[in-house]
């Protein structure tokens, strides 16, 4: 039953409340302000495509093939172009970074580092690369729904690509526009998820906070899709 059907309809305002009236006025008049979808987009890529750099804390949890992995925390840095670093702190020393030209992947446990050129690396960690600066919602997703959750909005949208990994990819974001959640389901159904807070834009990223340096005695892997 639509908002306009619940007791604000002209010909039952007289056998409801004074109260009630009010309520479904004022319901009425957030109604423009919380259910433009469009204005949701354009806010999330105005914040981050004008952003220069970002640092932001995170924790990275995955679900699939039955079971949850442990959760993963550290802090990210993003600069353009294609510039990110994830430092871990939890496994402490895993650290993934690309620099513009390749995708590094150092796994303490292993000592082992994995180099793959970062077009061609399928880590959802170095798409992060590319769409810092360059999100363009319409063009590269498709079929949008959006719910509200407190003062805070859920935006769901499918990969626009042919072939993807990904079913759909769901955000979670403020007022201001900033994404606090970023939730990835997989085509058969495994999901990796993001929760960023203490988002910090435009600090100033020195070139040498993206230069890979293997630890003494890694062991390089080239790797290639």
């Amino acid at each position: 039953m639509g908002l306009l059907h619940a007791g604000c309809g002209p010909f039952v305002i007289a056998d409801v409340s004074r109260r009630a009236v009010w309520v479904c006025l004022l319901a009425v008049q957030a109604l423009p302000a919380a259910a433009d979808l469009q204005a949701i987009l354009r806010g999330i890529e105005n914040r981050y495509n004008r952003a220069r750099t970002l640092e932001v804390r995170f924790e990275q949890t995955y679900r699939g093939q039955g079971r949850a992995w442990k959760p993963e925390r550290g802090r990210l840095w993003l600069r353009k172009p294609g510039r990110t670093r994830w430092e871990y702190i939890e496994p402490p020393g895993k650290i993934f970074l690309t620099d513009g030209k390749f995708a590094y992947l150092y796994s303490p446990g292993a000592n082992e580092v994995e180099r793959t050129p970062l077009r061609d690396s399928p880590d959802w960690r170095a798409g992060m690369a590319f769409l810092f600066g360059r999100l363009d919602f319409q063009r590269d997703f498709r079929r949008f729904t959006w719910r509200q959750q407190d003062a805070d909005y859920w935006v769901v949208a499918q990969p626009a690509a042919q072939g993807s990994i990904l079913d759909q990819v769901e955000l979670l974001v403020d007022a201001q526009y900033r994404i606090k959640q970023l939730r990835l389901v997989g085509q058969d159904r495994s999901v990796m998820e993001f929760r960023f807070d203490e988002e910090k834009l435009n600090l100033p990223l020195g070139e040498s906070l993206f230069v890979f340096r293997a630890p003494t005695g890694a062991r390089l892997i080239e790797t290639s899709q």
